[in-house]
């Protein structure tokens, strides 16, 4: 594997570290993507230590902000096997980004959105080229009409459940769109682990880490599921995704997604 790229988004968190981790041990030549570069650089040097794998590198980007997606993705080289849109924020009180969207929908959908725009012509027509989004069984309370919460009151956890259902309904949308350029697209519970991302929501987990990152780890790299793409999976074993069959639905979200 060890000329099979990868990139982990929110790769500092508790289930980001250990997806990051899983794919070093793997032999993936792993890029760690998040905010903050000193935790990045950190968390570089732990997984290189700890896997013996050399080839973990990192890039400092806001994955809220599509031009900083963009730049990083410009500067890219070669091709990308893996993207494992992981990186998710839970603010308790409505914040905004510089350019005015609503930071839980910018981070947890849109940044899965760019990401998968900008990065898809360096995974087309690859072997085995997989997508996973880091979504969740914690999902529902979308509402097309605002998804940004300017009618509604602001609730970290009404809106974290809007995004990830946005991510398997996006799931289902990007996988019809890339099947044709050779790019499985698959959507991933990653299992209940002790976050500052479960804590903001109030809530612990039990599991961990490394238990929380077995799902999206399997949909990124087992072989049983090459050329499967559209699907939603919950402890390595696919699940039936009802909002992923609202199609309507899943093309007006597709829609107001590409406005940004």
């Amino acid at each position: 594997m060890e000329n099979r790229k990868a990139i982990v988004t929110g790769a500092y968190g508790a289930i980001g570290r250990s997806i990051a981790e899983g794919l070093a041990s793997k032999g993936y030549h792993i890029v760690l993507v998040g905010r903050d570069k000193d935790r990045l650089e950190k968390v570089t040097r732990e997984i290189i230590a700890g896997t013996g794998n050399k080839n973990v590198d990192f890039y400092a980007v806001d994955l809220s902000r599509k031009k900083e997606i963009q730049a990083f993705a410009q500067s890219w080289n070669g091709p990308l096997h893996v993207l494992v849109n992981n990186a998710a924020t839970t603010p308790r009180s409505r914040e905004e980004t510089p350019e005015g969207i609503e930071l839980q929908f910018a981070t947890n959908v849109l940044g899965y959105v760019w990401m998968m725009e900008f990065f898809h012509p360096v995974m087309e027509n690859l072997e085995d080229a997989r997508i996973v989004n880091v979504a969740s069984y914690w999902a529902g309370d979308l509402d097309l009409d605002d998804l940004e919460f300017t009618k509604r009151r602001y609730n970290n956890d009404t809106a974290y459940r809007q995004t990830k259902q946005a991510n398997r309904m996006l799931t289902a949308a990007y996988a019809q769109r890339f099947k044709e350029k050779g790019i499985a697209v698959l959507a991933a519970h990653p299992g209940d682990v002790n976050s500052k991302l479960s804590n903001n929501l109030g809530y612990g987990g039990w599991e961990p880490p490394e238990q929380g990152a077995a799902t999206p780890i399997y949909c990124a790299t087992d072989a049983s599921l090459r050329n499967i793409t559209g699907k939603y999976y919950e402890n390595r074993h696919e699940s039936p995704c009802s909002f992923a069959a609202r199609k309507d639905e899943v093309q007006k979200l597709y829609e107001i997604c590409q406005s940004y």
